[in-house]
C-alpha cells in the first residue's frame, strides 16, 4: 500500500505508441523468442514522492496465425517518471502496440512549507 502523506492527490495520465514494427520489419514483428522493449515516460508534473502507476494495453495489433503472448508493466517508478516494459516471447508476432497509463500520488501545494 502507498500511504499519501499529503492532503493533495495528483493524477496524471497518458497514451503512447510503443512501436509499429510491421512498418519497418522490427524485432517484435519479425523476431522469435524473448523480446523486450523499454520506453521512458516523463511525467508532465513531478510528484513529491513515488506515485502508484498503472499501465495497460490500449491497442494491440498481432498476427492471427500465432499465439498472442504479451506482458506489460511499469518499472523504475520515480516522482519524475517511469519505464514502460513490453515483453513477448515464442513465435508471437506483434505489429504495433499502444499503452495507456495513469499515475496517482502526493503532489505539492502552494501552502506547503520547505523547512531546511
Amino acid at each position: 500500500m502507498i500511504t499519501i502523506e499529503s492532503h493533495r492527490l495528483g493524477m496524471q495520465q497518458g497514451s503512447i505508441v510503443l512501436f509499429s514494427d510491421y512498418q519497418d520489419g522490427g524485432a517484435m514483428w519479425t523476431g522469435d523468442g524473448p523480446r523486450e522493449l523499454r520506453k521512458l515516460v516523463s511525467f508532465p508534473d513531478t510528484f513529491i514522492a513515488k506515485p502508484m502507476v498503472h499501465v495497460a494495453l490500449s491497442m494491440w495489433d498481432i498476427d492471427q496465425k500465432h499465439n498472442g503472448r504479451m506482458d506489460i508493466s511499469a518499472e523504475m517508478v520515480t516522482p519524475e517518471g517511469f519505464v514502460i516494459v513490453f515483453r513477448t516471447w515464442g513465435d508471437t508476432r506483434v505489429a504495433r502496440v499502444r499503452a495507456d497509463w495513469i499515475a496517482m500520488g502526493a503532489c505539492a501545494h502552494e501552502d506547503d512549507w520547505d523547512i531546511h
